[in-house]
């Protein structure tokens, strides 16, 4: 908050009233008053307990009323004098400056300001203007992780993660909307994404095991500058989007690692069923079992190793190769060769992208 905004407003009441008027901050040293030689000394009767008073109250000859946030004030203004006269004089200044106060803070908050960054609610020739009228550092590297909640609790998952990244000069928590929570983490030159994975695990085990609360964490790219925030948070969001597709099992996805399937995500699903009907020509996807699948799914994860897959599934090796034989007379398909096997398993994602229907940002 501007001292110097305490002390226009006061300068402009000292001829209207004509008593010394000023404003106490929480260190107890007196900001602004219409007797400049006062302004830096310290008040005594501004101890800690005043600013949790909630109600105008009388010491050493003056009138004091605190304001601000609650359940504990910011600042105090004061009035001379004891009487009645005083005591309306403190409550009428003590609702013009928590007015003025909270004009400043809507206007110049830089939480509001990197909220409005991240999902372009200002303009981009305005971003750096904004920067400097808050003296926000640009010149640092952040990286945006969405947190979105499974599932409504009584538990409020915002002030949980606000208490887990106090710094509000460096670390900025954004309620988006009743499920995602943004964090724009500032973080040091050249991290390492496992680092950042570190990070968010830990925010989802706090979130699950103090609070029962389930969560998810998508990680944007580490970006410089504060115009790029908003990419990041869409990385964020599409991280948690194609995660829910193709990595269900997953609670953090990373934007640098969804592979292949990003570039799934971006293609128009007119495309996606264009490439299925021509891959598919000699029998639909769907003909396959759910048994055949899985035992794709198991040939993939052992690198199309025919040995060491049907080790791990328990058959004998001629049972998988019999399996592979009919996967290629209903699709056309031979898994054993590497190119076939890339197409099918593009192929699969496809099917399961289209399956999910997902949101695109």
């Amino acid at each position: 908050m501007s001292n110097r905004l305490f002390q226009g407003v006061v300068h402009q009441m000292k001829d209207a009233i004509d008593r010394t008027i000023g404003v106490v901050d929480e260190t107890s040293a007196i900001i602004a008053c219409s007797d400049l030689g006062r302004i830096g000394e310290p008040c005594e009767a501004a101890s800690a307990d005043a600013f949790l008073a909630t109600e105008a109250f009388v010491r050493n000859g003056y009138t004091y009323k605190p304001f601000g946030s609650r359940p504990r004030s910011e600042y105090i203004l004061f009035v001379e004098g004891t009487d009645d006269q005083a005591a309306k004089y403190a409550s009428l200044l003590a609702v013009s400056m928590a007015s003025i106060k909270q004009y400043y803070d809507e206007k110049y908050d830089r939480g509001n300001f990197v909220k409005n960054v991240i999902l372009d609610n200002i303009l981009p020739g305005d971003i750096y203007l904004k920067a400097r009228e808050l003296r926000f550092n640009n010149d640092v590297n952040r990286v945006v992780l969405l947190i979105r909640i499974a599932a409504r609790t009584d538990i409020s998952a915002y002030d949980i993660v606000q208490n887990l990244f106090p710094d509000k000069n460096k670390d900025f928590v954004i309620n988006v909307n009743e499920t995602d929570i943004a964090l724009v983490k500032e973080i040091r030159a050249g991290i390492d994404s496992q680092d950042l994975e570190k990070l968010a695990r830990s925010i989802v085990d706090t979130l699950s095991g103090e609070f029962y609360t389930q969560a998810m964490v998508g990680i944007g790219t580490v970006v410089e500058g504060i115009k790029d925030l908003a990419r990041s948070f869409k990385e964020a969001q599409v991280a948690l989007e194609v995660g829910k597709v193709f990595d269900t099992e997953k609670t953090i996805v990373s934007y640098d690692n969804l592979g292949i399937a990003r570039l799934i995500y971006q293609l128009p699903t007119t495309l996606c069923e264009m490439f299925l009907r021509e891959v598919f020509k000699k029998g639909s996807i769907d003909s396959l079992d759910q048994e055949t699948l899985f035992t794709i799914q198991r040939f993939f994860e052992n690198n199309l190793n025919v040995s060491e897959t049907s080790r791990k599934l328990f058959v004998h090796r001629n049972t998988l190769v019999y399996r592979l034989e009919k996967i290629k007379r209903l699709t056309g398909l031979d898994l054993r060769e590497f190119d076939d096997a890339i197409v099918f398993k593009v192929a699969l994602m496809v099917k399961k992208y289209l399956m999910a229907n997902p949101i695109k940002y």
